[in-house]
């Protein structure tokens, strides 16, 4: 089941039924089935709450999640700023929805195990984000 839920902000306007069909064709893109991803749409100052009380981290983010997966079984919490979503989508000239989506699926792709932060990790993420994003259209 994938959930959707805001704190201190509108529920952003995307459709939801039609997400919830990409997210599980992403994730049998992987060999994944999808069980229990909540989806937190939040503000700056929730996302930097959150960020201090579970990682210690004292800075902004465009997303937080948090890994409950077991085996082939994706669950999680998923946190988006929608205020640093948006930020991002001017700074980088890109469309706000395709930039909300791309963060949507980010989280989805983290819990498939695709990592960021490593050495050449961030390239092969936005690989897998485009690839993600043309299933949805």
């Amino acid at each position: 089941m994938i959930t959707f839920q805001t704190e201190n902000i509108e529920m952003p306007a995307i459709d939801q039924t039609k997400v919830r069909d990409w997210i599980k064709k992403v994730a049998s893109s992987y060999n994944k089935r999808v069980g229990e991803i909540s989806y937190f749409f939040c503000d700056d100052d929730k996302i930097l709450e959150v960020n201090h009380q579970y990682l210690q981290h004292d800075y902004y983010t465009d997303i937080i999640t948090f890994d409950y997966c077991e085996g082939n079984r994706l669950s999680g919490d998923i946190f988006i700023s929608l205020d640093t979503v948006r930020s991002n989508s001017e700074l980088l000239n890109t469309n706000y929805n395709t930039e909300l989506h791309r963060v949507i699926i980010h989280g989805v792709l983290h819990l498939c195990g695709i990592n960021d932060k490593g050495p050449g990790e961030r390239e092969i993420m936005e690989a897998a984000e485009n690839n993600a994003l043309d299933l949805l259209l």
